[in-house]
């Protein structure tokens, strides 16, 4: 099932985005067109939660950047403006941030796929991530229970490495954090 677009004339900039109320549906502009994203899944938000939780205690113990989780506005350029899961920006990139949310490139994206979006977070999106300058992409499948990294300039077509159930996720993003991959999955 897609993702419904929203009717419109033309192609749309990060400006008609910007233009859209705060309540209601929520919105990604990608390659100026606009569409409506649904309310994940229990698992999408359950496995999101674990993620952001060991993310944010990694933080309180080294408080290199910032994590936010969705809906926060990515403007990577004047026709894509993305609602990553979650991001994480380091303190040397911190002059993205906006009064909307970033403007540019996350050091950090971490998309979690669904099936209505999955096609989006799998092609074009990955490819504006890293033409954009983001340094790591995490794709975390909920079925497959399993964990994609793609890195800027060594892996930004296939993944770097695909971690599953009993394999350590690390990152040269969060310099010493490690996390049991089924850390992730728990729960359900």
């Amino acid at each position: 099932m897609a993702t419904p677009e929203v009717r419109q004339r033309g192609r749309l900039t990060k400006h008609d985005y910007y233009d859209l109320p705060e309540l209601g549906p929520r919105y990604q502009l990608i390659e100026g067109r606009m569409f409506m994203a649904p309310a994940p899944d229990r698992s999408h938000q359950h496995f999101s939660g674990n993620l952001e939780y060991q993310l944010r205690r990694y933080l309180e113990e080294h408080p290199i950047g910032l994590l936010y989780d969705a809906p926060f506005d990515v403007e990577l350029n004047d026709v894509n403006v993305y609602q990553p899961d979650i991001v994480f920006v380091s303190h040397a990139r911190s002059s993205i941030f906006t009064e909307h949310g970033a403007a540019g490139a996350p050091n950090l994206v971490i998309e979690i796929l669904s099936p209505k979006t999955a096609r989006f977070d799998l092609g074009l999106k990955r490819e504006v991530y890293f033409e954009s300058g983001v340094e790591e992409l995490w794709i975390v499948d909920p079925k497959k229970r399993e964990l994609a990294i793609y890195l800027q300039g060594i892996s930004t077509e296939a993944p770097a490495a695909t971690l599953r159930s009993g394999d350590t996720l690390t990152t040269r993003v969060l310099p010493g954090f490690v996390l049991p991959v089924d850390a992730i999955f728990a729960g359900l």
